[in-house]
């Protein structure tokens, strides 16, 4: 009951009734509020700060950044959906924050869009080279099937396109990346197709900060190329997956396209189904299976990428661990 009245205490507020409903619709860092709401920065942290304490909102912190949203889940959830259901959309004050939002998620598009524009003909270039994106990704929702997911985990999100393929498979999807103009590309593709049961953090795909046995869906899609260590980052996602999981990687089989490396800062060069195999089975998943997906080779464009799926499964029967040697 003290609880129930902190929290009721904690709302009951206009400045953060006002901040309930900006949060209502999409994560937001605490400039934005600022913009939005005419206060102070060091107000509205505080009103912030009290919100986060009830339990009513989730503090994200990305780098240097912090992002807040709405809590997803437990008793802050339901109090605010139950409050958030009784404001008047004709009220006065919260229609002019809606068009401050408005405005503020419009400089968030151009920056957004600007830094897309000045990588996406790089994008595009290897993307000639192989099957078209729409092919891979129905590819993989086949290997996936048509079961309905509880939780997701998209590793190395980048624009959260994946996380737009499972969204309405999955009842709550999250994509994470350590680049903070990708997250930021991902929110606003994702709020534009409206799903809300799908969000973005920032976070190091060798550290992540789940527990164990979280997500029953798990997917890698074109990043562990890009990375030092893929054995190491294959352990930690079959770490998150929840017994009966799914864990799906999509990358290139093994190609001698030297550019790749030279231009694009492609680490591996492809890699092999004898040592995703190992890599998998190290790191305790069954099931592994591959697929093979090679697009039309002209003469006038012999350079060409092979598009590997491979998926593995979680047992349901946990496999004890070895004893060191």
């Amino acid at each position: 009951m003290e609880q129930l009245v902190g929290a009721l205490r904690a709302i009951g507020e206009p400045t953060r009734l006002r901040i309930l409903s900006l949060l209502a619709r999409g994560e937001l860092t605490v400039s934005e509020m600022v913009s939005v709401l005419g206060q102070s920065q060091p107000r509205v942290s505080r009103h912030i700060k009290l919100l986060a304490s009830a339990g009513i909102v989730e503090r994200l912190p990305e780098g240097t950044w912090v992002f807040y949203r709405l809590a997803d889940h437990g008793r802050g959830q339901k109090i605010a959906q139950s409050i958030i259901s009784l404001f008047d959309e004709n009220d006065r004050i919260m229609a002019r924050d809606m068009e401050r939002l408005d405005a503020v998620k419009h400089a968030r598009t151009n920056a957004a869009n600007a830094y897309f524009a000045g990588v996406a003909k790089d994008w595009e270039h290897i993307r000639s080279l192989h099957l078209s994106e729409g092919s891979v990704e129905a590819a993989l929702r086949d290997v996936a099937g048509k079961r309905h997911f509880k939780s997701m985990l998209d590793i190395g999100t980048g624009t959260g396109r994946i996380l737009e393929v499972f969204g309405k498979q999955t009842d709550r999807a999250l994509g994470v990346d350590l680049s903070h103009e990708m997250l930021n590309l991902a929110r606003l593709n994702l709020e534009r197709a409206g799903l809300e049961n799908c969000s973005v953090r920032h976070s190091d795909l060798y550290s992540l900060p789940f527990e164990s046995a979280k997500f029953d869906l798990v997917t890698i899609h074109q990043v562990l190329h890009y990375i030092d260590e893929p054995k190491a980052a294959l352990a930690e996602a079959a770490r998150v997956l929840a017994p009966g999981g799914l864990v799906a990687i999509v990358d290139f089989a093994p190609h001698q396209l030297e550019f790749l490396r030279e231009q694009h800062a492609h680490r591996r060069l492809g890699f092999t189904d004898a040592e995703m195999e190992d890599w998998m089975s190290a790191a305790g998943l069954t099931t592994i299976s591959h697929q093979a997906l090679r697009p039309e080779v002209s003469e006038a464009n012999e350079q060409h990428l092979t598009v590997k799926i491979w998926t593995g499964k979680r047992a349901l029967t946990p496999v004890p661990e070895k004893e060191n040697a």
